[in-house]
């Protein structure tokens, strides 16, 4: 068996080199690429409802407790805009039940159309009202949606 010489062990590397070489131009002849910057501002819309003025427990329920006909009953909350924008404030109610409580039991809030700026936070009153004229519904739930948007 004849051992590889220093001029053989040369040439090898060098068809490896070329071949590298070879494989790697032909590669970057099928494909192309371009790289650009880009740049703009991203609009974060978002609202948050908390039971403190720090806004550190997120409201998720509100116990309206025992209430009788002809009563009224309030509860403090705070509405805090935790996007970009500022932000015009509504409240949709749904998915009563009983359906019928819908007729006898209203919900309004200090807050309708108002204009919360970016990162702002105002104390928000909702107001329960029971009609005096309810009859057949012993307990009821509710939900409630606060929704922020976009102020133009």
């Amino acid at each position: 068996m004849e051992m590889p010489t220093e001029k053989g062990n040369i040439l090898a590397v060098l068809v490896i080199a070329a071949l590298v070489v070879a494989t790697t131009t032909v590669s970057a002849l099928l494909s192309a690429s371009k790289t650009f910057s880009n740049t703009g501002n991203v609009k974060a819309v978002g609202v948050g409802v908390y039971v403190d003025s720090g806004c550190s427990q997120p409201l998720s329920s509100i116990n309206w407790g025992t209430l009788t006909p002809g009563s009224t009953s309030n509860f403090t909350a705070y509405v805090r805009d935790e996007g970009t924008t500022a932000l015009v404030l509504s409240k949709t109610i749904g998915n009563w039940n009983p359906s019928s409580a819908s007729s006898y039991i209203t919900l309004n809030w200090n807050r309708e159309g108002y204009v919360l700026g970016s990162g702002a936070t105002v104390q928000t009153i909702f107001t329960l009202l029971v009609s005096s004229n309810i009859s057949g519904i012993s307990s009821f739930s509710f939900d409630i949606t606060i929704t922020g948007t976009e102020s133009t």
